[in-house]
């Protein structure tokens, strides 16, 4: 089985993709969470960051393009060959409203005719390697038939299939039922996201899926970074890990970044998954909740790391 780290906006950038690897490895690709091209044909500062070659030694890493635009993506995809890069990664699957409302992200799956016309000018004049990863529609699985009979003109790499529509955003449970037809139907390798959280969890999705040899995984590892390796047969993550695993990132935004405040929010996003594997540690994430400060927050961490278990189930 092929695992792969999901590009999640924000969190899976590149201090934490190379904290991951360092710590607990496990994956086969790791997926950047999504460039949006601009009007000027320039790389943001954080999106420059994160498609170094420096930043993702020893990982193979996937850039993810946001757009519905195929002079932007043919763009943003040759300037990405430069920097090295073999595969990209179209995003269809981003509920998020701000995105949606543009026809991006799982937007552009409301327009299949212009979705195939994006697709066809792509293929015609992308050399380099191309994956999707895809919700079923908007607002009904139903609406997935025939996109994926767009999806199947085109020689993708692969197609990635979280089976919820963008209504759902990560509510209710995925659509095993329709992921079962896509696999079926696909006329590209299919591999699977959504709501691994556990070894148990994969168990059971490959006892109902036999046939798949691909996993992507996102919210899952934020709450257990072990889990890949975990997956794999091997054993989860212990205190010392985790505090280095922690401390690696802590280290990585304190000098990325500036402001007690910036710092703080990107370590406090972090805990709101991770906190949970510790024993009592409802009273630790309100502390650090409430934390301002740096120094603050330290001391919150060496005692929560001191005093309390690992607990991961």
């Amino acid at each position: 089985m092929k695992l792969y780290l999901a590009p999640l906006e924000g969190i899976t950038g590149w201090i934490f993709r190379r904290a991951l690897h360092e710590c607990f490895g496990g994956f086969d690709k790791y997926f950047v969470p999504f460039i949006r091209p601009n009007q000027m044909g320039h790389f943001s500062a954080r999106e420059k960051k994160d498609i170094l070659p420096d930043h993702n030694e020893g990982m193979y890493t996937v850039p993810q393009i946001l757009t519905n635009r195929p002079e932007d993506f043919i763009r943003t995809a040759a300037k990405l060959k430069e920097y090295g890069y073999g595969e990209i990664n179209l995003n269809l699957g981003c509920p998020s409203k701000t995105v949606v409302t543009k026809g991006r992200g799982a937007g552009f799956l409301a327009y299949p005719d212009r979705l195939d016309d994006f697709l066809y000018e792509v293929f015609e004049k992308c050399d380099i390697r191309i994956s999707v990863k895809t919700r079923l529609g908007m607002e009904k699985p139903e609406e997935f038939g025939p996109i994926l009979e767009i999806y199947n003109k085109y020689p993708l790499e692969e197609l990635i299939i979280h089976p919820r529509v963008q209504k759902d955003f990560y509510k209710n449970t995925p659509n095993m039922e329709a992921f079962a037809e896509a696999l079926e139907k696909s006329s590209n390798p299919v591999c699977y996201n959504g709501d691994i959280f556990t070894p148990e969890d994969y168990k059971r999705f490959t006892q109902m899926q036999p046939a798949v040899e691909c996993i992507m995984m996102g919210r899952g590892v934020l709450a257990d970074p072990a889990l890949a390796r975990r997956i794999r047969g091997g054993a989860g993550a212990d205190a010392a890990e985790l505090r280095r695993f922690h401390d690696l990132l802590y280290a990585g935004y304190c000098e990325e970044m500036s402001g007690d405040r910036t710092i703080l929010f990107k370590m406090k996003e972090l805990w709101t998954y991770l906190a949970p594997v510790f024993s009592n540690y409802k009273k630790y994430a309100k502390k650090i909740k409430k934390a301002e400060k740096c120094a603050a927050y330290e001391k919150i961490i060496d005692e929560l790391f001191d005093k309390e278990e690992i607990s991961v189930s």
